[in-house]
């Protein structure tokens, strides 16, 4: 009984945890800008698709995300400055889109190379760097990299209650995306089209705040990173 006391307190201190970070309303002010010419059908197909990745993101990088990035070399810092600049390219597109010249024939309908289809936004960036991002999967590798330690709490609990967190934040995210879809009903064409340009303009904001934050990492750690290569240079032959 009081372990599955435990399973429930774990669950609602990972929801504490992880809501800020994953941040719903961010996704969905980003859904709003990037889904407006879609289908019902295929807004419904992009938010499913999104929350199954942001369940999968989570889960493997709680399961094998520090064994990933050991085995690449793929720092933290790193990860930060890579999403920022995915999130900056994004935002770039939705602030200046790429409108077609109607009197241009090479975007003619006819065209060989004219897609019609929608582009997948469901994995980059709904899912990445959006949702799952590099705070959220830092926070996670951190918190399984100190599971091995915790004797108080029982062993089920600790591999259990994590992926029920995950999965619950993948159907509050999921929730709000079906529910942002009646929003669409009263912006109209040129409203999402004004918040798409104002959403591109702060996701460059924020993807260069990324990137600013994987810098001022990489210089804190610089200090340990000398002192590390001048104890390996001390060393004798």
């Amino acid at each position: 009984m009081h372990s599955v006391y435990q399973f429930f307190q774990a669950i609602g201190l990972g929801l504490i945890l992880l809501l800020p970070l994953t941040n719903p309303l961010t996704t969905v002010a980003l859904w709003l800008g990037l889904s407006g010419n879609m289908t019902k059908e295929q807004r419904n197909q992009q938010s499913l698709m999104a929350c199954v990745y942001i369940f999968l993101i989570m889960t493997i990088a709680f399961y094998a995300g520090r064994i990933i990035m050991t085995t690449f070399g793929i720092s933290i810092p790193g990860l930060r400055i890579a999403g920022g600049m995915i999130v900056a390219f994004i935002g770039f597109s939705m602030l200046f889109p790429n409108t077609p010249n109607v009197d241009d024939p090479i975007s003619d309908d006819s065209n060989p190379h004219h897609n019609p289809k929608e582009p997948n936004i469901a994995f980059v960036p709904l899912a990445m760097p959006s949702t799952a991002g590099p705070g959220t999967i830092a926070m996670i590798i951190s918190t399984a990299a100190s599971i091995p330690s915790r004797t108080d709490i029982a062993q089920w609990v600790l591999y259990i209650a994590p992926v029920t967190c995950f999965f619950l934040i993948s159907v509050i995210v999921w929730v709000s995306l079906r529910g942002s879809t009646r929003i669409m009903k009263y912006l109209g064409h040129s409203g999402i089209d004004a918040i798409s340009r104002v959403m591109g303009f702060l996701l460059i904001c924020m993807g260069v705040q990324f990137m600013i934050n994987g810098v001022l990492e990489i210089i804190a750690d610089l200090p340990a990173l000398l002192k590390q290569a001048q104890a390996a240079a001390n060393l004798p032959d």
